[in-house]
C-alpha cells in the first residue's frame, strides 16, 4: 500500500463502499430495479433506462490513452470539481485538517474545504514576480495538519504557468506529509509539458485534467483524476455510485476520438493565436493598465476603471469575468479568448467606451 494513504481519514480507509448492482453486460438485467423499456425517443446507445457502468472500463481505458497513463491511475468524475471534492472529503477531517492554496487561484479549492469543515491555509502567489509560486513559503506553511496542497498551472485566473521544478521539489519534500494536487485544466493551451510523467516518481502527486476546455465538452461534465493506483482506489470508495451519466460517457467517447482530437489541436492553435493578438490589442487601449502574460485560454487584464470595461463589454453583447474579490486583483478582469469576431467586438466596445468617457 502507498504509505501516503496514512494521511487519509481513518474512517475512509475502513469504509465499506456502497455495493452497486453487479455489472454483467452478457446477462439480461433483472437485478437493479430499472424500467425494462426505454423511454420513447431515447436514442442513446446504452439506453437511459439502465444505470451506467460505474467507472466504465471503456471510458477509463480511453482517458488513460488520452493522457498517457495506465488505467489503474485514472478516476473519472464530473469535471475537475468532483476530484477536488473527493480529495478533501477523503483526506481532511472536519475541524482538524487543512488544505493549502495559493491565491489568487481557482475558488473551488477553498469552497470544498469549507464545506468539509477543513481549514484553509493561504500562501499568496508573488504578484511582483508575475504571480510566481512562493515555494519556500508554501513548504514552511505545510505544517502538521495540512493534508492537501492545491496548485493550479496554468493558474486560474492569472493565466501563468507555475515553475515545474518548484512543484517537483515540493512533491519530494512533502512526500510523507501532504498530497500535492496539480490542477492542469488549461495545460493544453500552454504548449508546456504536463507533470503526468512524474506520477511514477512521486506517490503523493495527484493531477487533475478536464475535457471542459480543450475538448469543448464543458456541458458534458467529465474530468480525470490521475494518481497512484492506491489513491484512485481510495477515492473510488467515496465517489457517488453511477456518477457519470450515460450521455456523458457516450459524448466523451465520441468527441475525443482521433478526428476530434485533431480538431481540438487545430482550435487550440487558433485560440493561442487570438490570445496573442487580443493581448497586444488590449495593451494599446487607454482603458487598460496592464495585460498579464497568459498560457491559458483567457487573459488577466488590469483596468483603469474595471466597471466601465464591464459595461463596455455588455454594451456589445459580451460578458467577462470579474475576479476583483480575490487578493491582488482589485482592478483586474479575466477575459476568455473568443472567436475573432467576438474579440474584435470586445476591443471595439472598450475603445468606444474610452472615447465616450473622454
Amino acid at each position: 500500500m502507498n504509505p501516503i494513504l496514512e494521511l487519509a481519514r481513518p474512517d475512509i480507509l475502513s469504509l465499506q463502499p456502497y455495493q452497486h448492482a453487479a455489472w454483467e453486460p452478457s446477462l439480461e438485467r433483472m437485478h437493479a430495479n430499472e424500467m425494462p423499456w426505454r423511454a420513447s425517443g431515447d436514442t442513446s446507445i446504452a439506453g437511459l433506462n439502465r444505470y451506467p457502468e460505474p467507472q466504465p472500463a471503456e471510458l477509463i481505458a480511453h482517458l488513460a490513452s488520452l493522457y498517457g497513463v495506465s488505467p489503474e491511475k485514472v478516476l473519472a468524475g464530473r469535471g475537475s470539481d468532483e476530484g477536488i471534492d473527493l480529495l478533501v472529503r477523503a483526506f481532511c477531517r472536519a475541524g482538524q485538517d487543512s488544505v493549502l492554496i495559493c491565491p489568487p487561484t481557482f475558488g473551488m479549492y477553498k469552497v470544498s474545504a469549507r464545506i468539509q469543515g477543513a481549514g484553509v491555509v493561504e500562501v499568496p502567489l508573488l504578484k511582483e514576480r508575475g504571480f510566481a509560486l512562493d515555494a519556500q513559503s508554501v513548504l514552511d506553511a505545510c505544517r502538521s495538519g495540512v493534508k492537501l496542497l492545491f496548485l493550479c498551472t496554468p493558474n486560474n485566473p492569472t493565466g501563468n504557468l507555475l515553475d515545474r521544478g518548484a512543484i517537483e521539489s515540493l512533491c519530494e519534500q512533502l512526500h510523507d506529509r501532504a498530497i500535492v494536487v496539480v490542477d492542469e485544466a488549461y495545460m493544453e493551451f500552454s504548449g508546456a509539458a504536463s507533470l503526468i510523467d512524474q506520477l511514477d516518481r512521486h506517490a503523493n502527486l495527484v493531477i487533475l485534467r478536464t475535457l471542459s476546455k480543450a475538448y469543448a465538452l464543458a456541458g458534458a461534465r467529465c474530468g480525470a483524476l490521475l494518481a497512484h493506483a492506491d489513491i484512485v482506489s481510495l477515492l473510488a470508495r467515496v465517489i457517488t455510485p453511477y456518477s457519470l451519466p450515460t450521455h456523458t460517457i457516450e459524448a466523451v467517447l465520441k468527441f475525443t476520438d482521433a478526428q476530434h482530437r485533431a480538431e481540438s489541436q487545430q482550435r487550440i492553435g487558433v485560440i493561442r493565436g487570438e490570445r496573442t493578438r487580443l493581448s497586444e490589442q488590449l495593451a494599446r487601449l487607454p482603458a487598460v493598465r496592464r495585460v498579464w502574460p497568459s498560457d491559458a485560454n483567457f487573459i488577466l487584464v488590469d483596468c483603469i476603471d474595471p466597471d466601465r470595461v464591464l459595461r463596455a463589454a455588455a454594451s456589445v453583447g459580451l460578458i467577462v469575468r470579474d475576479p476583483r474579490s480575490q487578493p491582488g486583483l482589485g482592478s483586474s478582469l479575466r477575459i476568455s479568448v473568443g472567436t475573432t469576431e467576438q474579440n474584435d467586438r470586445l476591443l471595439q466596445g472598450i475603445a468606444q467606451s474610452a472615447g465616450a468617457a473622454a
